[in-house]
């Protein structure tokens, strides 16, 4: 066990080590996975995984206990103190695929989390677990066995370190329920010759809501490292030795093992979601030569690599964790789904296929993706600043499911709907590439896609969400109706939510109407034009509150502010009347610029005392009826509003307030207590604000361009490769004191720039950006 741990101490060495041979900081040293692992969603704990891989492996604690709602934490909670297996598939409405090892007798079930004994599952040490981006080990306590796990894009790495035993075992679980995956439909598992291979296919929650009678498939092919002794299969409890198959439900596979001490035993296995060859053929091409150490090296320098597109210097150590911490969440989610040669799985479960290039590659890549909700106020902003070429990438994924089904999906699970929230954002996310010049696709077909989004509800199907557009267009709004069919995500006429939706859509549509501009779509143009307004007609003057109105017009009765559900989804109208986010400035006219600027700063100073958010209980809902709610999507431009409002120095004031109380470093307070770190938004929005640049209208205006704030850090160097963008920005700091957060004055290259605003252009061609930051505001 010890030449592990001495080739580790090289391996991270080595990576600190640019080809040139000059040191630089080694930022995986940054990523602390448990932080905030106590209430984490099923994507956010995978230690093991490169940036946007498919084969995302992590130790479970609770995942066979499946997840009721097709959302909540599940997977991995640092509180819990026995791990069940190691699973190497986690995506939105996506999981399965557990190895486990174990001594002595075999047990073909996981067993329960407070009871070690009664399945394959074994207690373990905090002190004996160490967890980092690319790269994760633990001590199973109870049969004395070191777990290593990490990954290539497609291959997941396990190694196990048994004692001195004749009693060693590997479980391949195959057929039970994990994470978000919903029940087990069907299964297979095979072993002859040191291979392992089969699927399993699930029935999520979410597709089942969104795309009936659809499935999900994952299929593996394994490598062992060493010949068994004995093999068998299992169902549920029932063993079956010598037995080289089985099919069904709950059905799995085993090994077992003579071991000498301290001795490894590899598997490596190739993950897809088209078929079994194709699975073997990504573990061929991309690992069979590669040893579990070497797979190591390169997880964590490629991790190096994309982190270091965005690099920190100086300000708190502690600041520096949650930066990378953050930019390891956002670069978790959203995983490959398409082979190594192109393969994909379609929306109708057959295969599909990818153009190759000349090389034989595929032009591009197909990905899972959540719901797009909220994304544009960190994770869209954070690609187009640093990771253009993934958020291509993205949009033609996106095109691939338009092109196969007929709509943009809000979210896809191996290309099956799986709309979340009932909206569908992929429209303005689209329109915001277009618009920063991210364009490498038919940009054309892309509008086609766009527009039909924004304005058509005839033949639409669940999946693609917005269900109630076509009201929203005829009239202008959508208008509030109650709920009696427990589906309100599928309602055509208005929704239980209508004046968020009539916010959003309002949105969307102003995103549109910049593509429509650009592309000399004049009469689109205008449409879109009139339809971003409709947020005024909900405008209430004598509450000066954002207000739902019923079918007929009319603004209804009782009308409570702080009451979430009614008109407004996961909020209230205090959260959001500030979602205005094309023309905050109209805002700021419609309510009074010194009641808008004394409203929201009193919303922070109360907001404050209740960690901006939910306080201190562990639910991703605690907060959805207080003033603000930085724990969820709705609100997370608001605190860069000031700027609109004349009062950049109150933005400045709160940004750095909910940096530096929001997030924590620790298990339980990492992204507040109990809020959603939903596909690596809340970290992605910490990113951005560690850097100072944010963009309350998510780069849609017609001029994109960032809000400029205070940096957390001393220098901050954005760089990508030279065949991305040539030049590299640099933001310069210059503090009066370790603390201040206030600008004072701004240049660039060296000369003094005027306003609180950094074109985006300007940021693509390079430069110096200088900021002095003050200890108090000017002028207050």
């Amino acid at each position: 066990m010890a030449k592990h741990f001495i080739f580790y101490f090289f391996c991270m060495l080595s990576s600190v080590i640019s080809a040139s041979g000059q040191q630089k900081t080694d930022l995986t040293t940054l990523v602390k996975p448990n932080i905030g692992s106590v209430h984490s969603r099923y994507f956010f704990y995978t230690p093991a995984a490169v940036p946007f891989g498919m084969a995302k492996l992590a130790p479970s604690t609770n995942g066979s206990y499946g997840n009721k709602s097709g959302w909540e934490a599940v997977g991995y909670d640092d509180r819990h103190s026995s791990i069940e297996g190691f699973a190497n598939f986690h995506e939105f409405q996506i999981g399965g695929i557990v190895f486990a090892p174990s001594v002595g007798e075999l047990k073909t079930t996981p067993g329960k989390l407070d009871q070690p004994q009664s399945g394959y599952r074994s207690s373990f040490d905090k002190k004996d677990e160490f967890a980092t981006s690319g790269y994760y080990r633990v001590k199973l306590k109870d049969y004395g066995i070191l777990a290593e796990l990490t990954a290539t894009k497609r291959v997941g790495f396990h190694r196990y370190t048994f004692p001195k035993t004749d009693a060693s075992n590997l479980i391949f679980d195959i057929g039970h329920v994990m994470g978000e995956s919903g029940p087990v439909v069907d299964a297979e598992v095979n072993y002859d010759n040191q291979c392992v291979w089969g699927y399993v296919v699930t029935n999520p929650v979410y597709v089942q809501k969104y795309q009936q009678g659809a499935t999900v498939k994952m299929y593996f092919f394994a490598e062992v490292s060493k010949r068994p002794k004995s093999y068998g299969t299992f169902k549920d409890d029932a063993i079956f030795e010598e037995k080289k198959n089985i099919r069904g439900q709950g059905v799995g596979l085993f090994l077992r093992f003579d071991t000498g001490s301290d001795e490894s035993i590899t598997i490596k296995t190739g993950l897809s979601y088209t078929s079994v060859d194709n699975a073997r053929l990504n573990f061929e091409q991309e690992a069979k030569g590669l040893t579990f150490d070497k797979a190591k090296s390169e997880a964590l320098n490629t991790w190096n690599n994309e982190m270091g597109r965005i690099l920190v210097e100086g300000g708190k150590e502690e600041d520096r964790v949650k930066f990378y911490t953050g930019l390891y969440h956002a670069l978790l989610g959203r995983g490959l789904a398409s082979d190594i040669n192109g393969a994909y799985p379609k929306n109708d479960g057959s295969v599909g296929q990818i153009a190759l290039n000349a090389q034989g590659k595929p032009v591009h890549q197909h990905y899972n993706t959540d719901a797009i909700w909220g994304a544009f106020w960190n994770l869209t902003q954070l690609w187009s600043i640093a990771y253009p070429d993934y958020y291509n990438d993205w949009i033609q994924s996106q095109l691939l499911v338009y092109r196969d089904a007929g709509w943009l999906g809000d979210g896809i699970a191996n290309s099956k709907y799986v709309s979340g929230v009932g909206t569908n954002f992929t429209g303005l996310a689209i329109a915001a590439a277009y618009n920063v010049g991210i364009r490498n696709y038919d940009t054309n077909f892309a509008y086609e896609a766009v527009r039909k989004n924004e304005l058509e509800s005839r033949g639409r199907i669940p999946g693609a969400g917005k269900l109630d557009v076509g009201v929203f267009v005829e009239k202008g709004y959508s208008p509030y109706i109650e709920d009696n069919t427990g589906s309100p995500e599928l309602l055509t006429q208005g929704s239980p939510f209508g004046a968020s939706h009539t916010l959003e859509y309002a949105f969307s549509a102003a995103a549109a109407a910049q593509y429509a501009k650009s592309l000399g779509r004049d009469a689109d143009y205008k449409k879109f034009l009139k339809l971003s307004d409709a947020w005024k007609g909900l405008y209430d003057p004598s509450t000066k509150f954002i207000r739902p109105k019923d079918s007929k017009g009319d603004f209804i009765p009782n009308f409570n502010p702080y009451q979430p559900w009614r008109g407004f989804q996961e909020g209230n109208a205090w959260q959001y009347t500030f979602y205005v986010p094309h023309v905050p400035q109209d805002l700021v006219k419609l309510v009074g610029k010194d009641l808008f600027n004394q409203r929201l700063d009193s919303i922070f100073t109360v907001s404050q005392r209740n960690v901006f958010g939910g306080g201190t209980q562990i639910d991703a809902f605690a907060g959805i009826e207080s003033l603000y709610n930085h724990g969820n999507q709705p609100n997370l431009h608001i605190s860069w509003l000031f700027y609109f409002s004349g009062r950049p120095d109150l933005s400045q004031k709160w940004v750095r307030a909910i940096s530096n109380e929001f997030y924590g470093t620790e298990p339980v307070h990492g992204y507040g207590y109990g809020q959603d770190e939903d596909q690596g938004q809340l970290g992605a929005w910490y990113v951005l604000s560690g850097i100072g640049l944010f963009d309350v209208r998510s780069l849609t205006t017609e001029n994109p361009a960032f809000q400029i704030g205070a940096p957390l850090f001393d220098k901050i160097t954005i760089q990508l490769p030279k065949a991305l963008r040539k030049n590299k920005f640099t933001i310069q700091v210059e503090k009066e004191a370790p603390d201040s957060y206030y600008v004072d004055q701004v240049r660039l290259n060296n000369k003094a720039w005027i306003g609180w605003q950094l074109p985006f252009e300007q940021l693509v061609k390079g430069g110096v950006m200088t900021l002095n930051l003050k200890s108090s505001a000017r002028g207050n």
